[in-house]
């Protein structure tokens, strides 16, 4: 084609592409105009906890490094880290875990962390505050945007098989009540947020055992610190009792979702989810963010993770 040729072809080609364009934008204007475009939503992403290829079962726990290639395998957009189930802090270890989630076309979204606060030993909370601030930054290292936090529970109930079979309730240190233990709780997350805002990490507060066990717990921490980067993070799972109604509760301050499925029974309990109802609820109060998988049944993960997995794509999209 000679240079006429071309720069005739290329005019042509633009004059079709604008009129195409202003044609498009025109209709477009017209049917907003009418209120008849409406922009579609898009669905929650889908995580999976490694946690969930674990489950604290005997001769199970496999490398974090693993779960990564078998979530993209599996079709997850996210991977939720269990921190007690990585084999080192090293540099190395976390930029190669972000790496390797990187290549595999996941996000580290999640880090799953355990700390306590219930205790009226100041030096036990310290301890406490300065894992959690840890924690925090390691949460930065390897890109990760939200970290799971808990109260922490009193402790007189020695095997967590003995707490579930007392539907997660125990008896507070003698001399001392929930009302004492609430402001220990609050003063150290508060200790913890400068970090977490520096690091741009928002710690996610789970309903979870301790002065968690109720969506009223919960939020009376959140509402009293009353900062964006301490909000809820919510379980599908722990609340064994009413959980729609609860779930609803915090619902508005929900950053971040675990959702839980029990394929082949569960190992302390098993609950019967409605996961399309669930979706909803925390749809119409504009939840956007992550929905992490936390797989807990005695099935296969093999099997077990994908079906999950479609049942959450179906209740979430």
């Amino acid at each position: 084609m000679d240079q006429i040729g071309r720069r005739q072809f290329l005019a042509g080609t633009f004059a079709v592409a604008s009129s195409t364009l202003l044609s498009s934008c025109g209709n477009g204007q017209a049917e907003l105009k009418k209120g008849k475009l409406a922009t579609p939503k898009r669905p929650n992403p889908i995580a999976v906890s490694t946690y969930s290829f674990w489950r604290y079962k005997e001769d199970s726990k496999i490398p974090v490094e693993d779960c990564i290639e078998l979530a993209g395998e599996m079709g997850f957009d996210g991977v939720d880290i269990l921190h007690i189930q990585m084999s080192n802090e090293s540099k190395g270890y976390l930029q190669g875990l972000k790496r390797q989630a990187m290549i595999n076309g996941l996000d580290l979204c999640g880090f799953s962390t355990h700390q306590g606060f219930v205790s009226p030993d100041q030096e036990k909370r310290q301890e406490n505050i300065d894992k959690t601030i840890h924690c925090i930054e390691l949460a930065y290292e390897m890109g990760i945007p939200c970290m799971r936090v808990n109260t922490g529970r009193w402790g007189t109930t020695k095997s967590f098989d003995e707490l579930m079979a007392n539907r997660g309730i125990e008896e507070s240190l003698p001399g001392y009540t929930d009302e004492d233990a609430f402001p220990w709780v609050i003063e150290s997350l508060e200790k913890c947020l400068p970090t977490a805002e520096k690091c741009g990490v928002v710690l996610g507060l789970e309903n979870h055992w301790g002065l968690g066990l109720t969506p009223q717990g919960v939020l009376r921490i959140v509402n009293a610190i009353d900062s964006p980067w301490l909000q809820v993070l919510a379980d599908t799972g722990n609340f064994l009792e009413d959980p729609y109604d609860r779930l609803e509760i915090l619902a508005p301050k929900t950053v971040f979702i675990q959702a839980k499925t029990y394929y082949g029974g569960g190992t302390w309990y098993t609950l019967d989810l409605d996961y399309p109802r669930i979706g909803g609820i925390f749809k119409k109060h504009g939840f956007s963010g992550y929905v992490s998988l936390e797989f807990e049944g005695q099935e296969d993960p093999r099997t077990a993770i994908p079906k999950s997995l479609a049942v959450l794509r179906n209740a979430f999209s």
